[in-house]
């Protein structure tokens, strides 16, 4: 049951969601055919999207089964028919004993606990069978549900084949059934590796590139052509590298790719980069913010002018981090502009522009630009030269809020590292606010964690490393078992940790005096400010990642 706009309006207003000063705001968006007022709610900030989804629950009066956070299993899934669930939009959800519960976006349809008890599969239970006594029937959203139908999938590669041996549009067919599969995993890029004889296709999942299928290279020729043409890349270009972009769309969900072509001995390249949606409505804790961090990143916020800068390498989540900033900052009375290469999440309100080299448009020449449009709040992709980082400080000195990343392993060099870039430390002591360092790690499989006590000395013995960080006495270990919900890894979904230096005025006189890291990272620790192995240590203790995972990253 998908709900149009103005019935999910009525819902929300119904159950005190929104009161009736926002219906004018959202009015003018209902209007708008092109998106769902649930996509605007979430990108905006204003509810996250289990929240629309409880509030519907309440109107249907059944219980809300919360499928974006538990995924049931693909054994848990496939114990309803495929033309049952995808009739009914409905999906197990959970069981305990005999008693099952089923999600579903159709609760008011009349018989459907009778109907799923008798469509149920038994459950097995080693050499046990165990029959279905009672149904519960709760609510889900529709596109929740959808997801969960990937475990009727075939595996991909079979898929491909039989695509293959139809011989019929393979391109636009195999195209479609790779992008879902990634969509499903939540992969962040697919890449079409091409080999001597072959062509690998590999997700990356959780920061991990995975092996999931291969193709032909006489088949893999179709199919770059097809990704060249939606892209509007040249398809009589293969001696060079090409970017592009492209918006797939798939059962009411869009996802925007960014297209990367490098040509390698073996044939063209492809990296597609996937910017999913779900990704705009992050909360800060969602992201790995502990409530200080929280706290100090919103008080350097909420400051007139300044800059906030986010370090950390290519892939470690810096641009996420900062729009989980700007979907807080992002008001009617804030004007709010971005110069980014590319531009990742687009948000409403919010002006975006693009670098472009064929316009000469580059971050200096459009940063020039954006400072004379009157902003209150400036996020700048990344500051790649001293002439964009001449303009960024300046803005930041003369009433503005600077937001921007840049290439340092942590904060503590990142001051060093753009006054060598020539930015004098007077001009960085009066517009720096914040600097923070990120990583992202994987986080432990919530279905499959399980702990055991362990002592100090069987941790030093494998990491002896850590003598000075590691607690005295049993330590209680966390740990992914592997299970299907995550490809028997361990792991499922990615968090960041995080290294804040606050600039206190001490930290402005040091910064002035052109100190070296190590010096500001003396002053950080005498104001007892957690380095990056230290809240992965947090993260650790609390049951959220692996001491491998933050080792990975991060040293002691």
């Amino acid at each position: 049951m998908n709900l149009s706009n103005q019935e999910l309006q009525d819902i929300l207003v119904a159950g005190n969601y929104i009161n009736l000063n926002d219906v004018a705001l959202l009015q003018e968006h209902i209007d708008q055919k092109e998106n769902s007022l649930m996509n605007f709610l979430v990108t905006q900030g204003i509810l996250t999207k289990d929240i629309i989804g409880q509030a519907i629950a309440e109107h249907f009066k059944v219980p809300y089964a919360d499928l974006n956070s538990y995924m049931p299993t693909k054994e848990m899934v496939k114990r309803l028919p495929e033309s049952f669930a995808t009739k009914n939009l409905a999906v197990v959800f959970m069981q305990d004993g005999s008693n099952v519960v089923v999600a579903t976006a159709n609760p008011l349809k009349k018989g459907l606990a009778a109907a799923a008890k008798k469509a149920l599969a038994p459950l097995k239970d080693g050499k046990k069978q165990i029959a279905t006594k009672k149904v519960s029937i709760h609510y889900s959203l529709p596109e929740d549900i959808t997801q969960a139908f990937v475990a009727y999938r075939k595996p991909l590669q079979d898929r491909l084949n039989a695509i293959v041996a139809s011989g019929d549009k393979m391109a636009p067919r195999i195209f479609d059934e790779v992008m879902q599969d990634a969509i499903a995993l939540r992969s962040s890029d697919i890449h079409f590796d091409p080999r001597e004889e072959t062509v690998v296709i590999r997700f990356r999942v959780d920061g991990i590139l995975r092996d999931i299928a291969k193709l032909e290279p006489r088949v893999y020729g179709n199919v770059l052509n097809h990704i060249k043409v939606r892209s509007a890349l040249r398809t009589d270009l293969h001696a060079a590298t090409q970017d592009g972009s492209m918006r797939y769309e798939y059962n009411d969900r869009r996802t925007d790719l960014r297209i990367s072509v490098a040509p390698l001995m073996d044939g063209e390249k492809v990296v597609l980069r996937l910017l999913a949606a779900y990704v705009r409505g992050f909360t800060f804790a969602d992201l790995g913010l502990n409530q200080d961090h929280q706290d100090a990143l919103l008080a350097s916020a909420r400051k007139p002018f300044g800059m906030i800068l986010v370090v950390g390498p290519t892939g470690s989540g810096k641009t996420t981090s900062l729009y989980g900033l700007i979907k807080i900052l992002n008001k009617s009375t804030v004007n709010i502009a971005t110069i980014e290469d590319p531009v990742e999440y687009k948000v409403a309100g919010v002006n975006h522009m693009q670098v472009n080299e064929d316009t000469d448009l580059s971050f200096a020449t459009g940063l020039r630009s954006i400072v004379r449009q009157d902003p209150d709040v400036i996020l700048v992709g990344e500051i790649r030269d001293k002439e964009t980082a001449d303009i960024a400080t300046n803005a930041a000195l003369t009433g503005h809020l600077m937001l921007s990343t840049f290439h340092a392993n942590d904060a503590a060099t990142a001051i060093p590292r753009l006054m060598d870039m020539g930015i004098e430390p007077f001009i960085l002591s009066s517009t720096l606010e914040l600097i923070i360092a990120q990583r992202l790690v994987r986080k432990i499989c919530e279905r499959c964690r399980e702990t055991s006590k362990i002592t100090r000395a069987q941790v030093l013995k494998e990491h002896p490393n850590l003598s000075r960080s590691i607690k005295k006495g049993k330590l209680v270990h966390y740990i992914g078992k592997g299970c299907s919900s995550c490809a028997g890894t361990g792991y499922s979904g990615r968090t960041a940790l995080f290294e804040f230096i606050l600039i206190d005025d001490v930290l402005r006189e040091i910064v002035s005096k052109r100190p070296t890291a190590q010096e500001i990272r003396a002053h950080a620790d005498n104001r007892q400010s957690p380095t990056l192995y230290m809240d992965g240590l947090a993260k650790v203790y609390a049951g959220v990642t692996t001491i491998e995972e933050v080792l990975r990253v991060a040293s002691e």
